[in-house]
């Protein structure tokens, strides 16, 4: 797990000394890493009691239309390309920003999957 606390580091570069060590709540947890299958969700507990919801895995995307203004729920074939990592178009994962091959055309992918629980994207041919 990554530890999510204030940096060792000033901005300077100059080393900060720490009032207080490392704390539970500052942990984060590992990623949601949404595939394409069958639908698959999880509910995780989040500070303050409030709640995520995290895709794991996914079959349909909620493509809108910017020409037409409609929104329609498509499959989802393939990953074509992902700016956050090249490796994520071979393992097909879902991310935002991430090119998705549907059955209407190519969409970019706009929602977060990890944390939101759905997949919202926008049709760009």
């Amino acid at each position: 797990m990554l530890w999510q606390g204030r940096s060792v580091r000033s901005e300077t570069g100059g080393r900060l000394k720490p009032s207080r060590s490392k704390r539970r709540v500052e942990i984060g947890r590992s990623p949601a890493e949404t595939h394409i299958g069958e639908e698959r969700r999880r509910i995780i507990r989040t500070h303050g009691g409030n709640s995520k919801v995290r895709a794991l895995r996914a079959s349909f995307a909620s493509v809108a239309n910017p020409k037409t203004g409609e929104t329609k729920k498509v499959a989802i074939e393939t990953v074509e390309a992902n700016t956050a990592n090249p490796n994520y178009v071979r393992r097909n994962l879902l991310t935002k920003g991430a090119v998705i091959k549907t059955e209407i055309g190519r969409a970019k992918i706009v929602s977060r999957p990890g944390q939101d629980g759905v997949i919202n994207a926008v049709l760009i041919e």
